[in-house]
């Protein structure tokens, strides 16, 4: 009787909850390292950066970069960095400021002039978390090399940019409504649902030079 060769394309092992539960627990503390690397609030990019370099690795490589690798983009990131948090957090104040005098009727447009500028807001939004995701393709470094390689690949990609524009708009919406200390990990959870948007519909990784 001949013997049955063994198949070489077996499927490999499915992961079980405790898997899971790694993983959630690994996204969780993410959160909670970009909250603490921002404290000083003009960190927050580069802390963004180096996390979502870290998200990269990860789905690259299945392990987590090391710590000393994750203080050396940090710093690495930070002369630019510095720049990019101030004029971002300009532009959301500027927005939120928007928002709230249509919403309070101080400024005239009402229902329409609200909702519009919500989208423009959620349109930013999903794009500012792309730039997060194309950075982290390049070791958190070239800011402005990833904020034009993003805005000529968004008209490409308008399924991406609106899904990563939702992901964006409901972790904002679900950090106004729940408790404080669970933002962070909100934060590490949607940084990593926005890597795997883009893994589904990958662009080029931009020229960090």
């Amino acid at each position: 009787m001949t013997a049955v060769p063994a198949r070489a394309d077996t499927v490999p092992a499915r992961g079980d909850w405790r898997d899971t539960l790694r993983e959630a627990t690994d996204l969780a503390l993410l959160g909670f390292a970009v909250a603490l690397a921002a404290l000083p609030v003009l960190t927050l990019a580069p802390a963004l950066a180096t996390a979502s370099a870290a998200l990269h690795d990860r789905s690259v490589t299945g392990s987590w970069p090391a710590a000393r690798t994750s203080l050396t983009r940090f710093g690495r990131a930070l002369p630019a960095g510095l720049v990019a948090s101030a004029v971002t957090l300009a532009a959301a104040a500027l927005l939120a400021a928007d928002l709230l005098a249509l919403a309070t009727g101080r400024v005239p447009g009402g229902g329409p002039a609200l909702a519009l500028t919500a989208v423009v807001v959620a349109a930013l939004l999903g794009y500012a978390g792309l730039v997060a995701v194309a950075l982290g393709r390049t070791g958190g470094r070239g800011w402005r090399a990833a904020a034009r390689h993003v805005a000529g690949t968004c008209p490409q990609r308008p399924g991406v940019w609106a899904a990563a524009s939702g992901v964006c708009a409901l972790a904002a919406l679900l950090a106004v409504l729940v408790t404080p200390v669970a933002v962070p990990i909100l934060g590490g959870y949607a940084l990593a649902a926005l890597h795997a948007l883009d893994a589904r519909r990958p662009a080029p990784a931009p020229d960090p030079s």
